[in-house]
């Protein structure tokens, strides 16, 4: 009999002890564990010859407690958890019972008080067997309320981890037990020999999994069953755990995917703690295509964008706990949004809270599958192109083998699909044939297709994500809800650009400095943005003496082209990190697409449609997908016309300034002179940079505010040295081109319009001064 059992023994006997009035007192159990209702086995054997000779109550007042030696029993054992009067206690004891903490009191004198209040009262030890866990507030909450994390199955949770172990280790013998303590310490440092050493089965069990935690402490009692060769013990505590392992896998495969976060293009040594940082972005169930419509200097863009109300956002641990208009819970949820505004990352916080247990508890497997890798076993053919979505789940989570749990009916699981935009094959919705066995092998189209379908594990969510252009190809009666992440609020920018730092100086500069430009502010409602300018502004805040003027705009825009084009590189093509040189194509397709993008402003639209496309010899995919410069609209079905913008107006503007000076740096063409056709400037004289900047202001003054005030910007940027020479160079020009020269004519140039220029233009004058001369600090 073990320790408690002795105390069991000597203190209270019988099942049915009365107590004055006539009702009955019930039999003592253990007090409750501090992981709920845990109990010894052996709790229950209790001597039926000595139960039977207890016919009255046993006062605590007259009852003197013997020390057995070979129970090595104290009482006043404040380490043990198992004594600890804990809030598990409180909730548990029932009406008029008494609880003795036997840590601080004497039962002698607390008795012979007692018996000054109330002389004929008897006290008895009352410690009823404690129910389940409570859970927190947050835990208790209704099953439909927008924050409830849900409740863990119960073959997941603590008290059957806890029970499994203590079974399977109960029955060793003494010194089968005592070889494996020993050997548990070799595989643990985090807990001291007299922490196993000491006690029964249950206070070691009790002590591991405070010090390990659960999944801890579950996997190590299962290495040390191995390690001293009790695999038949090892492999009855993983069959009884196997729903357990199988999530503590997934989880330990979602940290190391998530834990870190490589912004922008993925370096080495470049990587920030993801619960640090994040900063959760607004998520609308209403998709309108999340472009900002705000402009420096166009209160209103060339084509009408709108934006979702306050009330259609919701949080991104709630996203399964929308309801379809007939009220029925969703099962398969679209995210878009623009390039850059977050979908990887919200899709790492979402797993990183899961496995932290922070939300979503009730999901019993989170599971990854990215179409990157999808569309790697397409075309790799390793293992074979036919699979079935069991041996996809498999080959992406080797740990999780013989997953029956997905088929049951009660079994809750998300299934994540991200980066659709990365299988570029055009898959038939309408046509592939129909499967609903998950161990049928098919062709990858075939699986994805009946996955969303709800053929494949209907029992799972199913969570797509995907740029616009590219999840625009999944029929709209697939998907229970589409929704779309607009960015951060202003309030959100400055939030992210402090939590970067632990630096509270810099990190307020680096707010102060970058709402100096009104552009780059409304700019930074994307994540990737907001890297942007706290990376820049990290080092240019590391030089002494900078921040004296405000930030030039051009560079940066220079920076996310750039960016875009190396993650493109990367995702789309394959590319290493020192492969990332842009070829002949890559270029082109910048420039095609900066022809088109002046066209657009010369029709003062801000919409672009397939046969504008083709009609500059650009594919919809390159530019759409690829490019993270453009994105699609979402259109009425009855139309079935596609429509397509830059991320941002300025970004239309900005490649079309880039395509002419690009013609005039390169080709020393003016790709302007039909501007000038009525103008009493000389054509030999636009050839300079000074007949390039005089023939764009003329046009500039010559048209309402706003519609080419921007492209003078960027056009005056772009001829600073700093920015194509530099920047630019090694990238879309060689290394060998010169700088351009005459440079002093167009600073006189804008002086003097400065001097003579209406008052709503003079701010953006000055402004296309300084991006021309100002260096950088």
């Amino acid at each position: 009999m073990d320790a408690d059992g002795e105390v069991e023994r000597i203190l209270y006997c019988g099942n049915g002890v009365k107590k004055k009035g006539g009702k009955k007192q019930e039999k003592w159990k253990r007090p409750p564990s501090s992981y709920g209702s845990m109990k010894s086995d052996s709790d229950e054997e209790i001597d039926e010859d000595i139960a039977e000779a207890c016919l009255s109550p046993v006062a605590l007042t007259q009852f003197e407690i013997p020390a057995p030696k070979d129970t090595g029993l104290q009482l006043i054992c404040c380490e043990s958890p198992e004594t600890i009067y804990t809030m598990t206690t409180q909730q548990t004891r029932p009406p008029g019972a008494m609880v003795i903490d036997t840590r601080s009191f004497d039962l002698v004198e607390l008795s012979k008080e007692d018996e000054e209040e109330e002389e004929d009262e008897i006290l008895f030890a009352d410690s009823p067997e404690p129910p389940e866990p409570v859970e927190s507030d947050e835990a208790m909450q209704t099953e439909t309320g927008s924050s409830q994390p849900g409740r863990l199955h119960p073959e997941q949770d603590l008290p059957h981890i806890f029970k499994s172990i203590q079974n399977t280790l109960t029955g060793l013998t003494w010194e089968e037990l005592h070889l494996f303590k020993i050997q548990f310490l070799h595989w643990e440092q985090a807990i001291t020999p007299a922490q196993v050493m000491e006690g029964d089965v249950l206070d070691f069990v009790d002590r591991i999994i405070e010090v390990l935690g659960q999944d801890r402490a579950l996997l190590h009692t299962i290495h040390t069953l191995k390690s001293v060769n009790k695999t038949t013990k090892e492999e009855e505590l993983r069959k009884q755990c196997d729903r357990a392992l199988i999530r503590l896998n997934l989880k330990q495969h979602l940290i190391r995917e998530h834990r870190f976060i490589c912004e922008g293009v993925p370096r080495q040594g470049k990587q920030n703690d993801l619960d640090t940082i994040y900063v959760e972005p607004q998520i609308s169930t209403c998709g309108l295509g999340g472009v900002h419509p705000s402009h420096e200097l166009r209160p209103h863009p060339p084509s009408p964008l709108q934006v979702p109300a306050a009330e259609t956002f919701v949080e991104l641990n709630s996203l399964f706990r929308l309801c379809k208009e007939n009220g029925q819970p969703v099962r398969t949820v679209v995210t878009t949004g623009i390039p850059g505004i977050g979908m990887s990352v919200s899709v790492g916080k979402f797993c990183l809270d899961w496995t932290e247990l922070r939300a979503n508890r009730d999901l019993q497997f989170v599971i990854k599958l990215s179409f990157r890798n999808l569309w790697y076993l397409r075309n790799k053919n390793l293992p074979p192109s036919k699979m079935s979505i069991m041996e996809v789940i498999e080959y992406n989570h080797p740990e999780c083998k013989n997953m029956k749990y997905l088929e049951e009916a009660d079994c809750k699981f998300l299934i994540i699909m991200d980066s659709f935009d990365c299988y570029q094959a055009a898959l038939d919705w309408k046509n592939s044939p129909v499967i609903s066995d998950s161990y049928t092998q098919a062709h990858p189209d075939v699986l994805i297709v009946n996955l969303i379908r709800g053929n494949l594990l209907p029992g799972a969510f199913v969570w797509v994500l995907g740029r616009r252009a590219a999840i625009s190809q999944i029929p709209a009666e697939l998907t229970d809800v589409i929704t779309e992440i607009q960015g951060f609020s202003n309030e959100m920018k400055d939030e992210y650009l402090t939590r970067r730092f632990r630096d509270q100086a810099l990190a307020a500069n680096i707010v102060a400095h970058y709402q100096r430009l009104p552009t780059l502010r409304i700019l930074c409602h994307q994540p990737f943005v907001c890297w942007m300018v706290a990376t820049v502004f990290e080092r240019c805040f590391s030089y002494q003496g900078y921040g004296a003027n405000p930030p030039k705009l051009t560079p940066f825009y220079i920076n996310i082209l750039v960016v875009q084009t190396y993650r493109k590189l990367q995702f789309y093509y394959e590319r290493t990190n020192n492969d990332l040189k842009w070829s002949r194509d890559d270029k082109q397709m910048l420039m095609n697409l900066g022809r088109m993008a002046l066209k657009m402003l010369e029709r003062n639209t801000s919409v672009f449609f397939e046969e504008d496309l083709k009609e500059h010899s650009l594919k919809l995919p390159e530019v759409t997908v690829f490019s993270g410069l453009c994105t699609e609209l979402p259109t009425a079905p009855s139309n079935g016309k596609r429509k397509f913008c830059f991320v941002h107006l300025t970004f239309q503007e900005f490649m079309a300034a880039l395509y002419v000076f690009e013609m005039f740096y390169v080709e020393s063409k003016n790709v302007l002179d039909s501007w000038l056709a009525k103008s009493h400037t000389h054509k030999h004289q636009t050839k300079s940079a000074a007949g390039l900047i005089q023939s764009v202001l003329e046009r500039t003054l010559s048209f309402p505010l706003g519609q080419y005030d921007m492209f003078l910007r960027f056009l005056c940027g772009l001829l600073c040295p700093d920015c194509h020479k530099k920047m630019l160079g090694g990238n879309l020009f060689q290394h060998s081109m010169p700088k351009v020269g005459g440079l002093e004519e167009v600073q006189q140039l804008l002086d003097r319009m400065i001097q003579s220029a209406p008052p709503e233009r003079l701010a953006n004058l000055k402004e296309c001064l300084r991006e021309l001369t100002q260096e950088d600090e």
